[in-house]
């Protein structure tokens, strides 16, 4: 007696289910990626989003490519100082002085090059010379006199701020050779034919595309070849396609214009060279892990106090050159410039992922939290919200990033 045992084909997927199930799975693998680096994708979603609904408020003004690069040289100051501020963050410190350091060498400039006709070239040399003894001066009580941070940098504050009253006499001094404004205030030369759009920019954006595919493609061979994980082959060409895109819209916007500022010419070399330092080079690890874990850095070999020394004057060097940038912006040195610029940096880069026990932040980080107070400040003003609603709502900003960072602490102990 034989039994026919015939094998079932599985029943045909209806029209269309497989696009949707493909499309559900790169939805699924965008939300885990999310989920597994919430704290480096938050808050550029976050910008994203504001971007967006100010560019709907303001009925696309926010986004006129004359808007973008006020939207550039306007932060271009307190950009610089997130920088260095996220380095003094990540190393587990704070710099209260970083305002008061930005007045006292706008005010040193000025004298340099208004009172004494010095060339602006080597009074540039001699401020930045400044800053950098100022964060050294400062760094030497933090790193070998052991007295904390906030203590050295609160008093550093009152006294640059009183050095700034004493070398201006209380007084607007000004203006600034023509060579220094261009740098804060000017763009590149036209160059090429004419095609309606600045071609320098339109070449520096492209290469700046390349660049960041290159660096990213290297990076993930680089953690393939450690055996560390990496996110999946169609979310890290998603990646790449959304960094991509959003450079060649700014591109666009400011090749539009009058093309890219001297100044975000200055801001990405800044970036580019201080990401490379914390991402590869020996003192980055090391300011990742005396910020992290001190009394394991130290067992390691790592020399704390020459890494806190360094941070230090590099934040001093950095303040100086906020201080040269925003001056010059102005073509004046004023006896109240640099007021709560210290707090506009440390809320850039707590919004930009530092965390309050230091060690974790990157370089890029620090930029797009202040481009979210950046935007927040310029989408504000277009659509006419008094300056006291804005502190508010910038309060409001910092409190729920600092407390995501809590929330999401807690969420990767539990």
């Amino acid at each position: 007696m034989s039994t026919d045992v015939t094998a079932k084909s599985p029943a045909p997927a209806p029209p269309g289910r497989s696009g949707g199930a493909a499309g559900d799975g790169l939805l699924a693998l965008v939300l885990d990626g999310m989920r597994r680096n919430m704290r480096q994708y938050g808050m550029l979603i976050a910008l994203g989003l504001i971007v967006v609904l100010f560019a709907v408020w303001t009925d696309g003004d926010l986004l006129l490519p004359r808007n973008v690069s006020n939207l550039v040289l306007q932060n271009s100051y307190i950009l610089i100082l997130a920088i260095g501020m996220m380095l003094v963050i990540i190393a587990g410190h704070i710099d209260l002085s970083v305002g008061s350091l930005t007045a006292f060498v706008g005010s040193m400039a000025a004298v340099f090059m208004v009172k004494q006709d010095m060339p602006w070239p080597l009074a540039v040399a001699l401020c930045l010379a400044v800053g950098a003894v100022a964060g050294a001066v400062q760094g030497f009580f933090i790193a070998y006199g052991g007295i904390p941070s906030f203590i050295v940098t609160l008093a550093g504050m009152l006294i640059f701020r009183g050095l700034t009253e004493i070398f201006l006499e209380g007084q607007t001094l000004g203006p600034f050779p023509e060579g220094l404004q261009k740098v804060a205030n000017g763009f590149l030369p036209e160059v090429g034919p004419n095609t309606n759009y600045h071609n320098l920019t339109l070449l520096l954006g492209f290469a700046m595309i390349a660049f960041v595919i290159f660096q990213e493609v290297r990076d993930r061979k680089r953690q393939q070849e450690f055996a560390l994980e990496v996110p999946p082959a169609k979310l890290f060409l998603l990646k790449l396609v959304a960094i991509g895109a959003a450079i060649l819209t700014l591109t666009l916007l400011l090749a539009s214009y009058k093309g890219a500022p001297i100044v975000l010419l200055i801001l990405g070399v800044l970036l580019v060279g201080f990401g490379y330092v914390m991402r590869n080079a020996i003192i980055g690890r090391h300011i990742y892990a005396i910020g992290g874990n001190l009394p394991a850095a130290k067992l390691s070999g790592v020399k704390d106090k020459k890494v806190t020394f360094l941070v230090f004057l590099n934040m001093g060097m950095l303040a100086a050159l906020a201080g040269l940038v925003f001056a010059a912006r102005f073509n004046a040195a004023s006896p109240k410039a640099g007021l709560n610029f210290e707090l506009e940096a440390i809320a850039a880069s707590f919004i930009g992922g530092a965390s309050m026990s230091g060690g974790v932040g990157t370089v890029l980080g620090a930029i797009i939290g202040g481009l979210v107070l950046g935007v927040l400040n310029n989408g504000m003003n277009l659509v006419g919200i008094g300056t006291d609603w804005q502190q508010v709502i910038k309060g409001l900003v910092l409190l729920a990033a600092v407390g995501f960072d809590v929330w999401n602490k807690r969420k990767v102990g539990s």
